[in-house]
């Protein structure tokens, strides 16, 4: 729905995105948010977007010092030479009026006095967007809720009356109770910030939009961070959103037997959990894909929780899985994951690039473990999963997920049950036959389609992936550790021996 108003840009192209477009011009806003949320930084983002497109603007501040706003901008990269500044402050020099600031001590001006200076610098600047930050300051210089509330709506009905986008910012300091509901009733649109400390790693932000009228916008929390270069917000996922046609066929991993477990191998547009103990091999079956799908000219991406990518690359080249070449050729792209500096909604803005921006046609995580670690205090984190995993599939995504089991033998559990999302599950199990410890692979579902139900033997050594002839005599199968009782015919050896 929309008013019919034009829109513009904030200045951040994550917010546009959550906005639909930007804000409808022309009205008053609210930015709301404790200290250290991103309130100023967002404020200049705005304003630098409107000198960027040849617009006057106009950073009223009653809190900071011109200095401290500069401060801001150089700790971003920006200069503020083409923002009209006006400044109320306590400091004890009065700055000439040749200069683009005035400076006066807040405390001795009654709030009407300094309402009358700010319209007259509005006047004086004619700008087309402003930022008046902050509202606090306002609460103090009233001293009656009643009367600063009269003065907030007669700032609304002057605002009215020229072609100008505002910002109200907001700190919350002075506000008994936290929020005001009257404020927001005031305001066209209202943008919540919000800086969450965790009990370790860096501290979380996010931001909502409470309330955004004529405009239908994305609801809900969205991840945020504070970088150079300003306020990087990341839209929260929604799949339905996001669908590519695309032909679900199979994707081979180049072991003949490894795919006719899954009678061709994972469908696009699929999702396949590999599961078992830790050492299995789970992530050699995952790499047995990517290398394969790389082979054939499509591009891969590994998202590295759990490993060092270093260690990774000479572990793959030990067992004949060379990734080198096709990073080299831009196929592949191997990302280490910083568990203490990932926010879930950052974590899915980064797959929407591989996929969108280099056209990515398989995704593996390494591990569920890892993600579930980086984000141990994050609520919700099936559900983000759940809406990740669905992008990627109606994108055509062939996508790995590795979940190790806690233990080694016997009863298995897993701290992240994902089974029921996934679309194929593969097993892998230790088992014993004449006194050697050997490894068992199996599908346990296929929703793409037909699967054997057998179990075959798996072996990784310098030469690769090996999947055996189908095992049909096993005793304790689902006790975890299941042993062959058969002959030992069907057995794999080493490479070069008698089969």
């Amino acid at each position: 729905m929309s008013d019919g108003t034009s829109r513009i840009s904030t200045g951040n192209e994550g917010l546009d995105l959550i906005l639909r477009g930007g804000l409808p011009a022309n009205r008053l806003y609210l930015v709301e948010g404790e200290p250290g949320s991103g309130k100023t930084t967002l404020g200049l983002q705005f304003l630098r977007h409107g000198v960027a497109a040849g617009e006057r603007v106009l950073y009223i501040t009653l809190s900071e010092t011109a200095e401290e706003l500069q401060g801001v901008a150089a700790s971003h990269g920006w200069d503020l030479d083409k923002i009209d500044l006006f400044e109320l402050s306590s400091a004890e020099e009065v700055l000439g009026e040749d200069r683009k600031q005035s400076v006066l001590h807040a405390w001795e001006v009654e709030l009407g006095g300094t309402i009358k200076l700010i319209q007259d610098e509005v006047e004086r600047v004619s700008p087309t967007r402003v930022v008046f930050d902050s509202l606090s300051e306002m609460r103090l210089l009233a001293q009656d809720s009643l009367r600063y509330r009269r003065q907030v709506l007669a700032l609304k009905q002057y605002f009215a009356t020229r072609a100008c986008t505002v910002l109200l910012v907001d700190d919350l300091t002075t506000n008994e109770g936290g929020r005001d509901s009257h404020l927001h009733s005031l305001c066209h649109g209202v943008i919540t910030l919000e800086r969450l400390t965790l009990e370790f790693g860096a501290a979380r932000r996010r931001m909502q939009v409470q309330k955004l009228r004529g405009v239908d916008f994305i609801a809900g929390y969205h991840d945020m961070e504070i970088r150079r270069g300003g306020l990087q917000v990341f839209p929260r996922l929604i799949a339905a959103e996001h669908h590519t046609p695309f032909v679900g066929e199979p994707t081979p991993s180049g072991v003949e037997e490894l795919d006719a477990l899954f009678s061709g191998g994972p469908l696009r547009g699929t999702c396949t959990l590999l599961t078992g103990p830790a050492g299995s091999g789970k992530s050699t079956i995952a790499m047995q894909y990517i290398v394969a799908a790389c082979a054939r000219g499509e591009k891969a991406t590994l998202f590295e929780f759990d490993e060092r990518v270093g260690t990774l690359m000479v572990r793959a080249k030990a067992m004949n899985l060379d990734l080198q070449p096709f990073i080299d050729q831009g196929l592949l792209n191997v990302q280490q994951m910083d568990p203490a500096q990932m926010s879930p909604g950052e974590f899915a803005a980064l797959i929407r690039k591989e996929v969108e921006a280099r056209g990515v046609r398989m995704v593996a995580i390494d591990s569920l473990n890892g993600y579930l670690a980086a984000m141990p205090e994050e609520k919700q984190l099936i559900l983000q999963m759940h809406e990740m995993l669905s992008y990627l599939n109606q994108q055509g995504v062939v996508t790995l997920l590795i979940n190790p089991q806690t233990g080694l033998v016997g009863g298995m559990t897993t701290s992240l049950n994902v089974s029921y999302i996934c679309d194929a599950v593969v097993l892998i199990r230790f088992f014993e036959a004449d006194g050697r410890i050997r490894k068992a692979i199996s599908v346990l579902k296929n929703r793409g389609g037909p699967h054997e139900d057998t179990i075959r033997e798996l072996r990784i050594d310098s030469g690769g992936v090996r999947v055996g002839e189908p095992l049909t005599q096993f005793k304790g199968v689902m006790t975890g550790t299941p042993e062959y009782v058969g002959k030992g015919g069907p057995l794999m050896e080493d490479r070069g021996l008698a089969q």
